[in-house]
């Protein structure tokens, strides 16, 4: 299929030491149908075979393969390859990602499109389908329906990002000063300054950082990473770095072991500062009590639209969820996430 020179959407990735993640990657995305693209491998200096394995495979492609080398860190890697796009329109995806609909970024940019000539600013996010053979895990079942809410915190890079280049340009770049949860900022900026969109289309993704390292403690560092990010303690967050291994590197995450830094960075504030950061800590969690709710939705399957939650959810927002928002379900909060930080230490070997 003959390819104008100016593409429609330039779709950015990217990698490191991916050796495993390149050729399926970019065989499944050359069957997409309907749409000009070109794709920016954006490497952060892989030691594997990534690169070369990319570059056999170019001449064999239906679009432009732009390869981009340069140091390690996801957000200037993704930063360099938007500023090699030659689209307006941009979309940040993950190399373990996939979509079953040839036509999914057809509708993507039609449905952007459409929202755009509506008014307002708008970014769009897929459906989230962890990838199982069989039938897809509770837990997962949950996250992917929890990614399709508008609400803080519920939108990731393991969805996609489709952008015009100019909303980027407002809301954007990728801020390359934190060492993790980069997509997260950007995705919070969009909120604020716009809208996200659910796109038509669903996106698959691999599970297999949650199984190396275990659902629950890597689920639990990222709420705590989040909770840091959110209470504006990036140097909390930074003291937590090491923890965040790269894909190829990843293994049994020990939660406590983890948590030993955070917790002598903490006993270095003063009392002032750790008052404040537990309090704000409780807003947090009481914050995002939702999920509860949500999760009792999935489980009783009592979610009847993508994007919407169920009865559960619907009561939690009306009455419980303005019971507790308030000083007494901070403080409360608070308490329970100090006692579940202390009890988890001790159990440190």
């Amino acid at each position: 299929m003959p390819y104008e020179s100016h593409p429609e959407l330039s779709v950015v990735v990217p990698i490191y030491n991916e050796e495993g993640n390149v050729t399926p990657f970019l065989t499944a995305l050359a069957r997409q149908q309907g749409v000009r693209l070109e794709v920016i491998l954006s490497d952060g200096a892989s030691s594997d075979r990534s690169l070369p394995i990319a570059q056999q495979l170019r001449a064999g492609l239906p679009f432009p393969l732009i390869i981009l080398e340069g140091t390690k860190g996801r957000g200037g890697q993704l930063n360099r390859g938007a500023d090699s796009a030659h689209a307006d329109t941009l979309l940040f995806l993950h190399i373990d990602s996939s979509f079953d609909d040839p036509l999914a970024l057809r509708k993507a940019l039609d449905s952007l499109h459409e929202a755009q000539d509506a008014g307002g600013r708008v970014a769009g996010r897929f459906a989230l389908r962890f990838d199982f053979p069989d039938s897809i895990p509770l837990p997962y079942r949950f996250y992917g329906a929890k990614a399709a809410l508008d609400r803080p915190g519920c939108t990731h890079g393991d969805q996609g990002f489709l952008i015009r280049r100019d909303f980027f340009a407002q809301v954007g770049p990728y801020d390359t000063s934190l060492p993790l949860m980069e997509d997260t900022f950007l995705a919070e900026r969009v909120r604020r300054e716009g809208r996200w969109l659910l796109l038509p289309a669903g996106i698959t993704t691999s599970p297999r950082r949650f199984l190396s390292e275990g659902l629950l403690p890597r689920q639990a560092l990222n709420a705590i990473l989040m909770n840091l990010a959110h209470t504006g303690q990036l140097s909390l967050v930074r003291c937590l770095q090491t923890s965040y291994r790269s894909q190829d590197a990843t293994a049994r995450l020990k939660l406590a072991p983890v948590l030993k830094p955070l917790h002598r960075a903490i006993g270095e504030l003063d009392e002032g500062e750790r008052r404040s950061l537990w309090y704000r800590t409780g807003a947090y969690v009481r914050g995002n009590a939702w999920q509860i709710p949500f999760f009792l939705d999935v489980v009783t399957g009592g979610i009847r639209e993508a994007g919407r939650g169920g009865r559960f959810l619907e009561l939690y927002d009306r009455f419980l969820g303005r019971v507790i928002d308030n000083k007494a379900g901070d403080l409360g909060a608070a308490l329970l996430t100090w006692l579940w930080f202390r009890l988890t230490l001790l159990a440190a070997p």
